[in-house]
């Protein structure tokens, strides 16, 4: 999000047929195959690459098959002529300043800000709203590679110090550590084995409470599985091994529990989930007691329960118990029974909108609604009474809307695929929404057209979709089509500059907001996943047909792009309709569904996706996991893997296997290639210039199979 030059105005590209591009057959490292065959329920699976499961760092047969494929992988990139048209125009496209949501506490204003090519967001601190800012924290210095990242920060209720995390090479565990923001001098405090956690300050600055998991075997840092995460206090000026155990659950080990303190000071909130459904269990903790001692509130993990604030012992939250798109209710915890009474304060939208979360802010419930894919932020009155809405400045998505409950002042931004973030000082008491920080991005957004489209799946459901392009491209052009489908994540409307250099020259970006997420509640993440994930296959799949019947993308000029679940929904799909694609970028995908759950998060997406041990779940992982349906006999696509070794959130091996797979099977001469990425993760925290040579890398690849002509814009 850095200064843009102006965009050139180009002609209508249009893709050539799948016959006029000739390939040269790729000459793939030889790839080792073990006997290994497993029996489940009376099938044989066979595994005969289960060797690259093992960690890049330790096995040396693994790390020599890395380099060798990215050998051939770098040779061939080399050669693609729109590459470094895209990696210079990147450049320019990411060189503008960008600013993170500021919080307000005590004195001070805290926020990140890139300032144009840094690799790594810096931590400023402001005395007044529109001073002038310090660097608080620059972790440009940390590594001389830029890997090393600012994760999570958040500073003390007074504002004299900041807990902040340390991200080293993209993993996902964090070292925490505790600066003073006077002297700038990070305090000897230090806490190590931190994984998905939230910090929360004691109100009196005492100390912070965190999650942590117990310290990994070694050698097995980045492939255990995570459990027995538990909940403790960390006391300023004391060594870890001091801390208080505050919560922990040993004879359920597959529980993890976050910790948030109430506004008030008075209140710990632990919420515990097993899986990545929101489900949850809520104990609450009276910190001012005589005898603090936990009190499970919610039991069971049936429902979401996601904390609003509280007034008193009255707690506000947001749940869909009785209300699959969420509704408000209001937990009074002083009253004397067995579990707290419940009354509905907002219900469920009866529109359709889905209620993506809430807060109390300057003694209003401000919440935030999804309405066909698009936000909409809503105020009312602690009991329910609707009292307005805050204006926003066009369709997109907003985010943010924190602070403290006695606070008029919150913060809020507002993006789309044409709109590059910008961040707004919201009022509560007036209503008035200010601009706090714009990027200044020298494109036109005129230029460009947003349309949303809704499209019949297989089975007749509709589906939306947004389709993103320059105005004068009128004809069939190459297309990339994105989606994600899980975990009740919703894929909303946001800028990115790395697509912007896709769509400047001339190419069409397509977002199917498909069945399993979010995006219309409960039943749309339902309707895709565990037996029902073959819809979201479906749901994509209809999308790419859809776009070549309406004569928005050519013949063969569709490229796929998915990372995560999204890997998975990229690699499922090629499978299953090689014909239908000319390219293919299935990024840190989950691709062998049979063993998904023996590593780090792994056991955590069995929500989504079903226990692989189980015989009905595995029957239907089995018939859709890429690594095992890769099939001799068509011709795929292009492919370009992506993954990175320290990525202990979908380990690697899944991508090596997958990979192997590929080059193994007579699916054709297109490439079919591993871009393996060092000292890099799942996504978070890669330094800029690592995304640009990804971002050039994937659309010169995606160019050069869909016949999009990559011109230089000068």
């Amino acid at each position: 999000m850095r200064r843009a030059l102006p965009l050139i105005a180009l002609m209508t590209v249009s893709a050539p047929a799948f016959s006029q591009t000739k390939a040269a057959p790729m000459q793939y490292p030889e790839t080792r195959k073990v006997e290994q065959v497993d029996t489940q329920f009376g099938v044989k699976v066979a595994d005969p690459y289960r060797w690259l499961e093992n960690d890049v760092r330790t096995d040396k047969q693994v790390a020599a098959w890395v380099a060798s494929q990215n050998a051939v992988t770098n040779a061939y990139l080399a050669t693609l002529p729109g590459r470094d048209v895209f990696k210079a125009r990147l450049k320019e496209l990411l060189d503008y300043e960008r600013f993170g949501l500021p919080v307000h506490k005590g004195a001070h204003y805290f926020y990140s800000r890139n300032s144009g090519l840094q690799n790594q967001a810096v931590l400023y601190v402001r005395d007044t709203l529109d001073g002038a800012g310090r660097v608080l924290i620059d972790p440009n210095s940390w590594s001389k590679d830029g890997a090393t990242a600012l994760a999570e920060w958040v500073p003390s209720e007074d504002g004299s110090k900041v807990l902040y995390t340390v991200q080293d090479g993209g993993t996902d565990w964090r070292t925490v550590k505790v600066l003073d923001v006077a002297t700038g001098q990070v305090t000897a405090d230090t806490i190590e084995w931190v994984k998905f956690s939230n910090l929360a300050w004691a109100k009196d600055g005492s100390g912070f409470y965190y999650s942590r998991f117990a310290q990994p075997a070694e050698g097995a840092k980045f492939q255990a599985l995570n459990e027995n995460q538990k909940v403790y206090f960390h006391k300023l000026g004391t060594a870890q091994g001091a801390d208080t155990l505050i919560y922990a659950t040993p004879d359920t080990p597959k529980r993890g529990h976050m910790v948030e303190v109430t506004d008030d000071g008075r209140w710990l909130v632990i919420t515990s989930t097993e899986g990545t459904d929101n489900r949850y269990e809520i104990t609450v903790i009276d910190l001012k007691a005589p005898k603090p001692t936990p009190r499970t509130i919610v039991k069971g993990l049936e429902n979401e329960w996601s904390l609003v604030g509280n007034v008193g012992g009255n707690f506000y939250w947001a749940t869909n118990k009785d209300a699959p798109r969420l509704k408000i209710v209001a937990m009074n915890l002083y009253a004397r029974s067995a579990e707290p009474p419940v009354t509905e304060i907002v219900p469920e939208d009866a529109n359709g909108a889905v209620l993506e979360g809430a807060r109390i802010i300057g003694g209003k419930l401000i919440a935030e609604y999804l309405a066909d894919v698009k936000s909409e932020v809503r105020r009312y009155t602690l009991d329910g009474k609707a009292d307005g809405t805050v204006a926003l400045p066009g369709i997109g998505s907003v985010g943010g809307f924190g602070g403290d409950i006695d606070s008029n002042e919150t913060f809020y931004s507002f993006t789309s695929f044409a709109t590059p973030a910008t961040i707004y000082r919201y009022d509560v008491a007036t209503g008035k929404s200010t601009v706090w920080a714009a990027p200044k991005v020298a494109f036109d957004p005129a230029q460009y057209d947003v349309a949303q489209r809704f499209y019949a799946s297989k089975d007749g459901t509709k589906i939306p979709m947004f389709v993103v392009k320059r105005k004068d491209v009128t004809g069939p052009a190459p297309t990339l089509l994105y989606a994600y489908g899980g975990f009740n994540i919703s894929v909303t409307p946001s800028f990115s500059a790395t697509r912007l250099a896709w769509l400047e020259q001339g190419g069409v970006l397509a977002v199917a907001n498909i069945r399993g997420g979010g995006e219309y509640g409960k039943a749309w993440h339902d309707g895709g996943r565990l037996a029902n994930k073959q819809n979201v296959f479906d749901d994509f799949i209809a999308a790419g047909e859809y776009l070549k019947k309406e004569g928005i993308t050519a013949k063969d000029g569709l490229a796929i792009q998915g990372g995560s679940n999204g890997g998975l929904l990229v690699g499922a799909v090629t499978n299953q309709r090689p014909d239908l694609f000319a390219a293919a970028l299935p990024a840190v995908g989950v691709m062998d569904m049979l063993r998904f759950d023996r590593f780090t998060a792994g056991r955590y997406w069995v929500d989504d996706y079903g226990y692989p041990a189980k015989e009905a779940d595995f029957r239907t992982l089995y018939k859709y996991s890429p690594y095992h349906n890769v099939k001799s006999g068509k011709a795929y696509p292009a492919i370009l893997v992506a993954t990175a070794d320290t990525d202990d959130r979908v380990v690697p091996g899944h991508s090596f296997k997958y990979t192997a797979a590929l080059q193994a099977a007579a699916i054709g001469d297109r490439p079919h290639l591993a871009r393996i990425e060092t000292r890099a993760g799942h996504g978070s925290g890669k330094p800029t210039d690592k995304v640009i040579e990804e971002a050039a890398d994937n659309w010169a690849f995606a160019a050069k199979w869909t016949g999009l002509t990559v011109k230089p814009l000068r």
